[in-house]
């Protein structure tokens, strides 16, 4: 469920933009948010952070959004409840909705998720849309498996190793790669 952007609040910085980093377990974080919503959540692993010669730029949205990703992974939390900016095509978006609604310790398909959004045989396309999600782990991209349960890709932090130790630690069971159907 995507939850709209707050109102204005007094704190907001001129531009709108703020920005936080943490460290994860899967890289460091930097959490992006512009006129009250998370726009963008950005994981690096050895390389630098979009901000990282800045200095952060947090309000109270940041501050949830902070704490809500540490909850997260120290297995405390299991939904986001953060409004959030979506910024791709109508197509990327219906497909980022969708998987806004799989939740916690379940998965879904590239199919499934065409279906959802009306386009069944777009399962190509729904990828496409998946590796373009500007904001991984809110809107949980890494619950999404092959037809046949593999591990297809992923293009967050280290790749496929983070998706698998996302779906480790929402105690997923997967397969290794992609499996042929018989």
């Amino acid at each position: 469920m995507l939850v709209p952007p707050l109102p204005p609040d007094d704190d907001e910085l001129d531009d709108g933009i703020g920005f936080v980093r943490l460290d994860s377990p899967i890289g460091r974080l930097e959490v992006v948010t512009r006129h009250f919503a998370v726009e963008r959540v950005v994981v690096a692993v050895d390389e630098p952070l979009p901000h990282d010669d800045d200095a952060e730029r947090p309000d109270a949205l940041l501050h949830a959004a902070r704490r809500q990703l540490q909850d997260y992974f120290t297995g405390h939390r299991r939904r986001f409840d953060l409004p959030l900016r979506m910024q791709g095509t109508s197509f990327q978006r219906s497909v980022w909705s969708a998987l806004a609604d799989v939740p916690w310790g379940e998965t879904t398909t590239y199919g499934r998720i065409g279906g959802v959004i009306g386009s069944p045989q777009a399962g190509r396309a729904v990828g496409g849309a998946i590796a373009a999600n500007p904001l991984p782990l809110l809107v949980p991209c890494h619950r999404v498996l092959g037809r046949t349960g593999g591990v297809t890709g992923y293009t967050v932090g280290r790749g496929v190793p983070t998706k698998q130790w996302l779906l480790r630690h929402e105690g997923i069971v997967y397969r290794e790669g992609p499996v042929p159907v018989l």
